[in-house]
């Protein structure tokens, strides 16, 4: 009995270190991209509240955006992306909150990823 305990005991633990450990990747720059691709001609040249299809991408984006990886990443995405289109910035930074969502980071070039999360 007591090696058959102790078989199991070895198993267990050799099974620990085989196990395949996956971790989920941060959200990919072009989904971030396809999400917010509705709002490029409102944060360049609108005013007033976004179109409902830019409202749509905000929120899906703010769905999948849960953890501080995804986060992170969708900052650093939108930096570049701002950093490469002049938008109004008072435009930016009220998006999320126009659209009734929650963004971690304002669709600014100038914003700082370290910070989100």
């Amino acid at each position: 009995m007591t090696s058959v305990l102790k078989s199991l005991a070895i198993i267990s633990v050799l099974g620990i270190f085989f196990i395949p450990h996956y971790s989920e990747s941060a959200i990919s720059c072009s989904v971030v991209i396809q999400d917010l691709q509705p709002c490029v001609s409102y944060l360049t040249s609108g005013s007033g509240k976004p179109p409902e299809t830019c409202c749509d991408g905000v929120k899906s984006l703010a769905a999948a955006t849960t953890t501080s990886e995804d986060k992170k990443a969708a900052c650093q995405c939108i930096k570049s992306v701002a950093n490469s289109v002049t938008v109004k910035p008072e435009l930016a930074q009220a998006l999320a909150s126009n659209c009734g969502a929650s963004l971690p980071v304002d669709a600014s070039p100038t914003v700082d990823c370290t910070t989100v999360g």
